[in-house]
């Protein structure tokens, strides 16, 4: 079940994350060599860190591109279990050329960068809860320059070709039409606590994370998710065995149309992104459909 006040479970993470691409084999590479996933199953490919599960990428030859306007992906972000393993992750990415920014946000330190078919990835490292910037009203996320020639430094100083067994799906951002609905459907009705927010941007988490999953309006997209359109083809949030079937229920009393996945169930958000609720025993398995 969800908490007594409507609130997803404490301990709700981020799973894996789904693809729809036209390009396999260059999207596959990238993910295994630059960003330093294993390749854990196939048809479809799974990739993933430490036997867990990260990434899945579905082949569609014939899948058109993401339209211009649509709602949909803005990253997929990775966290690492330490500053030292971003150092790391640094040196492999710049190495091939594929650094696209890098930010502090106070909470975090952050690199950027985009997959062959224009996906967005971050790769990042928590600050100890100490640090993060707080006010009286909670937690704070920031955007500042991030010094990565101090980064670079602070890596382990051995050449590294994969990410740390520890690391996983620390959050999802998703382009969206209208923050105010969306921000409905995510807080209000599946059960996420806003943290921080903007006029033009939400970052919602279960428990006291920083964030587990960011909508902003930055880029006007204007029009829903396409199905079967490259990008985003679903996200998986776990919750702990037992309350997959609370989630449902608050769900379909909202008027949230839930179908049946496997073990747990899919849910489709305001802009038509496509999002599955999983028991945490069920999340594990590389080759689970």
């Amino acid at each position: 079940m969800t908490d007594a006040d409507g609130r997803l479970p404490e301990s709700t993470r981020p799973g894996r994350s789904v693809l729809t691409v036209a390009d396999e084999a260059s999207t596959i590479a990238f993910y295994r060599d630059v960003i330093g996933f294993d390749v854990l199953a196939r048809e479809p490919t799974v990739l993933g860190a430490g036997g867990t599960p990260l990434l899945e990428v579905r082949h569609d030859a014939d899948a058109r591109p993401r339209p211009r306007a649509a709602a949909g992906l803005f990253h997929n972000a990775f966290v690492l279990p330490d500053r030292a393993a971003l150092g790391d992750a640094l040196a492999r990415i710049r190495d091939r050329g594929a650094l696209s920014g890098a930010s502090d946000h106070g909470v975090s330190e952050a690199l950027y960068c985009r997959d062959p078919e224009g996906n967005g990835v971050e790769l990042y490292r928590d600050r100890p809860r100490e640090e993060w910037p707080r006010d009286d009203d909670g937690i704070r996320i920031g955007s500042w320059p991030l010094d990565v020639e101090a980064l670079a430094a602070d890596a382990d100083g051995e050449a590294s070709d994969r990410v740390p067994a520890r690391t996983r799906l620390g959050h999802v951002h998703l382009e969206v039409t209208a923050i105010d609905r969306a921000r409905e459907f995510y807080a209000e009705t599946l059960g996420f606590s806003v943290v921080d927010s903007s006029p033009s941007a939400v970052f919602l988490a279960a428990g006291d994370y920083h964030h587990h999953l960011g909508l902003n309006a930055w880029n006007g997209r204007s029009g829903p998710a396409e199905s079967g359109a490259r990008g985003l083809a679903w996200f998986e949030l776990v919750v702990p065995d037992g309350a997959v079937e609370g989630v449902r229920r608050r769900l379909d009393a909202a008027g949230a149309a839930t179908s049946t996945r496997g073990d747990g169930f899919e849910v489709v958000d305001p802009d038509g992104i496509r999002l599955r609720i999983v028991a945490e025993s069920e999340a594990g398995d590389p080759g689970k459909p």
